[in-house]
């Protein structure tokens, strides 16, 4: 198997090998745990900011979701019906070493956050090689864009999902001689997925651009599907939010806007797909 070196230009292209190719994927590997560990050092120098405001954050009832949607309620004329109240649970640790696998997983995870535009480019640099001019043409800006949409996935996640989520199993009770005692590592195994996931999640525009790309899926498929992409989204919101409408609705909209997003780079490619067919033709 022959790859094509990095370094060479479109027309003279030099041939790498196998074992050439794995060396070049382990420096981009090193590069970015070198970063990843920098993160991660300096999420341990403020690792006290960290657990207390940030991972715990969902837990204290002044976190700013909460006030945030308690003066809406107010300006609403709705009262305190939107007010979360304080989230009553006990956090506990019921193995030897369960704090410091959750202390070290802060500690990484964090630093793969912090450090995800470095790690991407890393991973760019290995693929762009192989992309043809065209191809390179058309991602430009692919980490930008890819970096923004990540963190913006991060914050929702963070400030939208994972506090619906605490609060809702903090609150729901199947009998009032049952009270949470939760483990840290149950707290931060549902607390992490839900943001890193949320960061995921929030791709979906450029991951619908390059499938249109190449012709996986279109925008008329997409508007097809619009309705049913719009009833997984509100069933979603309702699992995650407290059992009202308002509360549904500030959980669906950004991810409704992120498929209508969808559908006009859809749009969007097809567009200069026939423009292009059109000069070929003429």
């Amino acid at each position: 198997m022959k790859f094509f070196n990095k370094n060479s230009n479109a027309g003279t292209k030099a041939e790498m090998s196998f074992f050439d190719h794995l060396d070049e994927l382990r420096a981009h590997i090193f590069r970015s745990a070198i970063a990843i560990s920098l993160g991660a050092i300096l999420m341990w120098k403020f690792d006290s900011f960290f657990i207390k405001n940030i991972l715990m954050g969902p837990t204290h009832s002044n976190f700013p979701t909460y006030t945030f949607l308690c003066k809406i309620s107010n300006q609403l004329g709705l009262g305190a019906k939107l007010c979360m109240d304080k989230i009553n649970v006990t956090m506990q640790s019921n193995t030897v070493g369960g704090q410091f696998g959750v202390y070290f997983n802060i500690v990484l995870i964090g630093g793969f956050i912090i450090a995800f535009p470095y790690v991407f480019w890393q991973f760019w640099k290995f693929i762009k090689p192989g992309l043809t001019q065209k191809e390179l043409h058309n991602t430009r800006g692919v980490i930008f864009w890819v970096s923004v949409l990540f963190f913006l996935g991060i914050l929702f996640g963070y400030f939208v999902i994972a506090p619906y989520t605490i609060h809702f199993f903090a609150k729901f009770s199947i009998d009032d001689n049952i009270e949470n005692r939760w483990t840290i590592a149950s707290y931060f195994n549902t607390i992490v997925p839900l943001i890193l996931g949320a960061g995921l999640a929030f791709q979906l525009p450029l991951v619908m651009f390059f499938l249109a790309k190449i012709g996986v899926v279109s925008a008329s498929f997409l508007r097809r599907a619009r309705r049913y992409a719009v009833l997984i989204i509100f069933v979603l919101a309702a699992i995650i939010t407290p059992p009202d409408m308002l509360s549904q609705i500030i959980c669906a909209i950004p991810l409704m806007i992120l498929y209508e997003i969808s559908i006009f780079l859809c749009v969007k490619v097809e567009k200069k797909q026939k423009l292009a067919e059109i000069e070929e033709w003429s």
